[in-house]
């Protein structure tokens, strides 16, 4: 572990130099990225297809597409949103004026999921840079082809001192190393589960953290839905990535009254995507490895299946699948799925949904298909969640104008667009006083002095 104690040193050093402060440093270290990601294009899409089994299209668009936005909002926006803040005075501190300092926090550690190994790694990247940081990555092992690309990408053209991808392969063991160096910003991305651990590590020595987790979202549909257009939008957020997206629906709440004809048409919405044939389907992608397939598999059992269930251990292949009649207290109700399984309940009354959203833990999205505009302000007010799309899934996370984040379990801190420039950023107050002249209210000895300060500060 030596090689990455020595990275964070220099790392350091490099900070302290106020290299990474510079503007145009930061500015064409963005352009360059940008650059270094158009040349490996082909090569992120290959190493995604061999990971994931991505289409090059999908690929594209969750991966690669939405950092290029990124990139060019950053680039666009940094000398703004960079510049140093006058804010209006206290009278009480005349004569002075107040100031808000843009500081970077120092050196970043980021830690990035198998489900986006690129995107997830090079968005919060993004912000670090455009912020003045320096940042040491951490990949994820289980998408090998990615990790490895990623470290050449990186560490070929940029100086290590000021970004270093370390030890793509490593495991738990490189992660817990990571985690008792004392970083000065850590962003993490990935289950609960080890976004504990990473809070508590990041504790002991008082570091300030970001945490992009998940959660059960759910996917509400009341009898005003548009069905046809709501099933093919949530067979899309469903099933991309084969269902392995943190903000993926993870449940539907469906109005009982329309319940069959909601199964009709997502059935039938699962083969126009992707054919009769799902297993050939060039759009499927599979699942990351085979303790993620087992752990799937092991959810079939908690229900019906209305539709798909077929799966080949050998491909890591798992159909989209539709499961109805759930049990009570059953594992696919009360942990994240992430795979391709699309558990339906009914309801009758919309409270009823309200109720069981509210009492479970805060979830990272939540989906409401309605065309009742009281309805849908009634959700909005009566529950919390990271972010909401209406008559929709996903698309709040695509856009770099909408902070992006958990609240509760499902995480803390946002990121996206400038979120991502401001999470990064420390915000420094500063009073610069004048020295022309001192007013004796403040000092002792005090006297009766506090009727005037009462005059003043009431």
């Amino acid at each position: 572990m030596k090689d990455i104690l020595d990275t964070f040193n220099n790392q350091k050093e490099l900070f302290y130099s106020a290299k990474t402060k510079d503007i145009n440093f930061r500015i064409n270290n963005l352009k360059k990225l940008k650059k270094v990601i158009k040349e490996n294009e082909d090569k992120i899409l290959d190493a995604l297809y061999k990971d994931l089994r991505k289409s090059n299209f999908e690929g594209f668009a969750t991966e690669i597409g939405i950092i290029y936005s990124e990139l060019n909002l950053h680039i666009k926006n940094l000398r703004k949103w960079s510049k140093t803040e006058k804010v209006k005075n206290s009278i009480i501190n005349f004569p002075s004026k107040s100031y808000v300092y843009k500081d970077p926090y120092g050196v970043v550690l980021i830690i990035g999921p198998f489900n986006y190994p690129f995107q997830l790694v090079i968005s919060p990247l993004i912000g670090a840079i455009s912020a003045g940081n320096c940042a040491i990555i951490k990949p994820s092992e289980n998408t090998k082809n990615t990790a490895l690309l990623l470290e050449k990408i990186i560490n070929e053209n940029f100086n290590e001192n000021f970004i270093k991808v370390v030890n793509p392969l490593g495991g738990k063991d490189v992660v817990s190393y990571l985690l008792n160096l004392n970083f000065d910003y850590i962003f993490f991305t990935g289950s609960v589960k080890v976004g504990k651990i990473v809070m508590e590590k990041a504790s002991k020595n008082l570091i300030p953290l970001t945490l992009e987790l998940g959660g059960k979202s759910p996917c509400i549909i009341d009898n005003s839905a548009k069905l046809t257009l709501a099933a093919k939008r949530i067979v899309w957020g469903k099933f991309l990535n084969a269902g392995q997206t943190c903000v993926a629906p993870d449940y539907i709440f469906v109005q009982k009254d329309i319940k069959d004809k909601l199964l009709e048409e997502l059935k039938k919405e699962i083969l126009i995507q992707f054919g009769n044939n799902l297993k050939s389907s060039p759009d499927f992608p599979r699942i990351v490895n085979l303790q993620s397939f087992s752990r799937l598999k092991n959810y079939l059992k908690d229900g019906d299946i209305y539709f798909g269930g077929n799966s080949d251990e050998n491909d890591l292949y798992l159909d989209p699948t539709l499961l109805i009649n759930i049990k009570q207290n059953s594992l696919i109700m009360e942990e994240e799925i992430f795979g391709p399984i699309l558990p339906i309940l009914e309801y009758s009354n919309l409270d009823e949904v309200i109720s069981y959203v509210t009492k479970k833990d805060k979830p990272l999205a939540l989906y409401y298909f309605s065309e009742n505009s009281s309805s849908i302000e009634r959700i909005l007010n009566l529950t919390t969640s990271g972010g909401v799309t209406i008559n929709d899934t996903i698309i709040h996370v695509a856009s770099s104008y909408l902070p992006f984040g958990g609240v509760g379990s499902s995480g803390m801190g946002s990121y996206h667009g400038k979120a991502s420039f401001d999470i990064f950023t420390h915000k420094k107050s500063v009073i610069k006083r004048g020295t022309f002249a001192e007013f004796p209210l403040r000092f002792a000895p005090y006297n009766n002095k506090i009727n005037l300060l009462k005059k003043i500060m009431k």
